[in-house]
């Protein structure tokens, strides 16, 4: 898989891992995409409380977690590991 780079890179993803019910449900620029938003800080569809524990989580080197939406309307996650050894793409029943 290849992701186009950006920009904006706020934090390192690690090893990009991505569940096989998302490879089979969403398209590949939906991901690249969604990535991309990721690692720029657009955490995408969360709430504002969601919103302020990210932009801690930056900070304090935790944990980092993302929604999103493909243009169908299947939501999906990306969450980075705290130590940012990787990034897992996942379906919330992947969870």
């Amino acid at each position: 898989m290849s992701v186009k780079s950006v920009p904006s890179t706020k934090f390192q993803l690690g090893n990009i891992i991505i569940t096989p019910k998302v490879l089979l449900s969403i398209p590949q620029s939906d991901i690249n995409s969604g990535i991309n938003r990721h690692r720029s800080g657009d955490w995408g569809d969360i709430d504002n409380l969601d919103y302020k524990e990210n932009e801690l989580s930056l900070e304090k080197n935790l944990r980092l977690w993302s929604v999103y939406y493909t243009a169908l309307g299947t939501r999906f996650w990306i969450i980075t590991e705290a130590d940012r050894s990787r990034t897992m793409v996942l379906l919330p029943e992947d969870y």
